[in-house]
């Protein structure tokens, strides 16, 4: 399209836009910029949430028009004549066909699954909470060499960790999912490891039970 592409951090995360030039107004001049509180009206310009395995510094070009591709058309369901596509949700990658969505394995399923493949899909019973397929790693690892077991980086809540099943460790600012190395992923392991385990607050039923007790027990002697 020859837009300028730009990489930014949005509300859900970073992302990748494309930048729209100014739509002429009706003399043929640029348009006026929109008002304040009001929506600026023709195209909106594509935009496309990074994949996990990406960082909002190193993103390519060839990256971001990956990206800006989506949703991909995987095909037509030859039963219900609905189209089925492959999109990149808040939630991860999936497949909708109507209002029918599934989950996908992996990111580069978005890319690469097939129609026969999507409809083998389609074809399962849909699966919902603990029944529902763990997320798989964003990457595996070499082993450790403390634990002797191997590494992989998963997503977690509060962002990419490296585990060796036993120990988790976040990783830290300046690490990449994609470039981190299985030296650095072991010296996050050992860090966490010497830390010791995590401390957790106390429980306050016994109190809280213990001082109601006392509490009935003033209302009768008075």
């Amino acid at each position: 399209t020859g837009h300028e592409i730009v990489a930014k951090d949005g509300r859900y995360g970073p992302y990748v836009t494309e930048v729209l030039p100014p739509a002429p107004d009706e003399d043929g001049g640029a348009a006026a910029p929109a008002k304040k509180g009001k929506k600026p009206t023709g195209p909106k310009p594509r935009t496309g949430s990074l994949l996990r395995s990406m960082d909002l510094q190193t993103v390519t070009l060839q990256d971001a028009l990956k990206l800006l591709s989506l949703p991909r058309v995987v095909g037509v369901d030859p039963d219900s004549g609905e189209q089925i596509t492959a999109q990149n949700g808040r939630y991860g990658p999936y497949l909708k066909r109507g209002t029918d969505s599934r989950s996908l394995a992996t990111e580069e399923q978005m890319f690469d699954i097939t129609l026969e493949e999507a409809l083998r899909i389609y074809a399962e019973p849909k699966r919902r909470g603990r029944q529902a397929a763990a997320a798989p790693p964003l990457r595996e690892l070499g082993t450790d060499p403390a634990s002797g077991k191997p590494m992989v980086i998963k997503d977690g809540r509060f962002g990419p960790y490296v585990t060796d099943g036993e120990t988790n460790a976040s990783l830290r600012k300046g690490d990449d999912v994609a470039s981190i190395t299985d030296l650095r992923a072991a010296e996050l392991l050992a860090d966490r490891r010497a830390r010791g385990p995590v401390k957790r607050p106390a429980k306050k039923t016994a109190r809280k039970a213990a001082a109601k007790s006392g509490a009935k027990k003033a209302v009768k002697r008075g």
